[in-house]
């Protein structure tokens, strides 16, 4: 272990030198497409917003899931009185999250590990309660929050073993990060343990608040476009996946085609920038593609062999639209695999994923064991599976019934979040009573 080197302060200087060089790393995000050139500010600190009067609530989820799984939560403390900041860490976040967002609830980019930068925003923002979602521990974050007397709440937080085996080495570090931590809601038992190892105090477990965001929108038009030009065709979907996976679900879809004719097979690449790319490999298997970015191009009468679904936001068109939904980022091996099957499941699809689930074990073991969800390994498990599912109609409705009955009965997690946080809600009321008005 790492223990002579002062390294927080090390880090502090260094981020602070750093600030010169941060539009060069702006500028590779917007190349990432990670980030909007016309909210570069906010990555700065610099408001796009005027701040509300009354207290306000700061909450944090970097990426899609974190920053969703926000909602219920959102929803609660609105109906509180507080207004709602969301800070997010990528542009496809805020992209998901701004349009559900309740009236009035505004939306930053999270600003650079700075300290100059964070200042800027805490000082600006001025929040009464500040919330961090899943594994983001920033350490000039919760140090400019702590100095500001910001109660600091980890929400939702979890952190994989190898993340906690990194952090090992690092202990004065992290202990002196999360000694400014207020209150730690760890979504397992696991994640409360190392979260206590590693130096937070008061760490409860809540729970996970994904299984309590409600089921993904769908566009009522499009969902009924699409369901007439799918037809009474045998449909799957893959979402979510990865490069390398798309070869394989493609493998299964040729397998299948043999003896299931007018079978329809839906790809959602986890990014959807990747769209030209999966088309590629589809046509060069010889299979007719469609692409829905492009969707001026295709035959408003008829879907291909291959539908390749590369927008952002419509996971919850494509699973209403099928009961077979095959979870990526699970079949190849892969740092912290999985994607989330917990929307696919309120929807009542029958979920079907590869071996590598580390980042969502918890909730994939609870729905194999349940039977709404199965492991597959290769595209043959695959191409068997979906068939039998195909040709079962009864198999896949209890298959799809047990996948939502099972995230139903694991939800819970936002009203313990809340019973957790009340003497902090009710600390500022005690306050703003004893406030002197100007």
């Amino acid at each position: 272990m790492i223990k002579t080197l002062p390294i927080l302060p090390i880090y502090q200087a260094a981020s602070a030198a750093f600030a010169p060089l941060s539009p060069l790393v702006l500028y590779c995000r917007r190349k990432l497409r990670r980030d909007d050139y016309d909210r570069d500010g906010e990555r700065l600190g610099r408001p796009s917003e005027p701040r509300p009067p009354g207290p306000l609530a700061w909450l944090h989820g970097a990426s899609v899931g974190e920053s969703l799984a926000l909602l219920p939560l959102v929803e609660r403390l609105a109906a509180r009185g507080f207004t709602i900041l969301v800070s997010t860490g990528t542009s496809s976040a805020a992209a998901l999250i701004v349009p559900r967002l309740p009236a009035g609830a505004l939306h930053q980019f999270l600003p650079l590990d700075v300290p100059q930068f964070l200042a800027r925003f805490l000082d600006y923002w001025r929040p009464d309660l500040a919330l961090i979602a899943d594994s983001e521990i920033w350490p000039n974050l919760f140090l400019a929050t702590r100095r500001r007397k910001i109660p600091l709440l980890l929400i939702n937080a979890r952190i994989s073993q190898s993340a906690f085996q990194r952090w090992r080495w690092f202990p004065r570090f992290i202990a002196t990060v999360l000694a400014n931590v207020d209150l730690c809601l760890a979504q397992s038992e696991a994640d409360a343990e190392r979260f206590a190892l590693l130096g937070a105090r008061h760490v409860k477990v809540a729970g996970n608040l994904k299984y309590d965001v409600n089921a993904p929108p769908a566009d009522r038009q499009s969902l009924a476009a699409l369901a007439v030009r799918i037809g009474s065709r045998p449909v799957w979907v893959a979402a979510s996946t990865h490069r390398g996976e798309e070869e394989i679900v493609l493998a299964a879809h040729q397998a299948m085609a043999q003896t299931i004719p007018g079978l329809l097979t839906i790809i959602i690449p986890r990014h959807a920038r990747r769209g030209t790319e999966v088309v590629g490999l589809a046509a060069a298997r010889g299979f007719t593609v469609a692409q829905r970015s492009s969707e001026f191009e295709v035959d408003e009468n008829a879907l291909p062999d291959v539908y390749v679904a590369d927008t952002n936001g419509e996971l919850g068109l494509f699973y209403r639209l099928t009961g077979i939904a095959l979870l990526g980022k699970s079949l190849l091996p892969s740092r912290g695999g999985g994607q989330n099957p917990i929307e696919a499941a309120k929807l009542g699809c029958a979920i079907l994923h590869g071996l590598n689930v580390a980042n969502f074990e918890p909730i994939y073991r609870a729905l194999d064991d349940a039977r709404g969800a199965v492991p597959v390994a290769d595209a043959d498990t695959i191409a068997r599976v979906v068939a039998i599912l195909l040709a079962d109609a009864g198999r896949l409705r209890l298959m799809g019934r047990a996948a939502s009955e099972t995230v139903k009965s694991l939800g819970g997690a936002c009203d313990r979040i809340m019973s957790a946080i009340e003497p902090h809600i009710a600390q500022l009321s005690i306050e703003s009573r004893q406030t002197p008005m100007n």
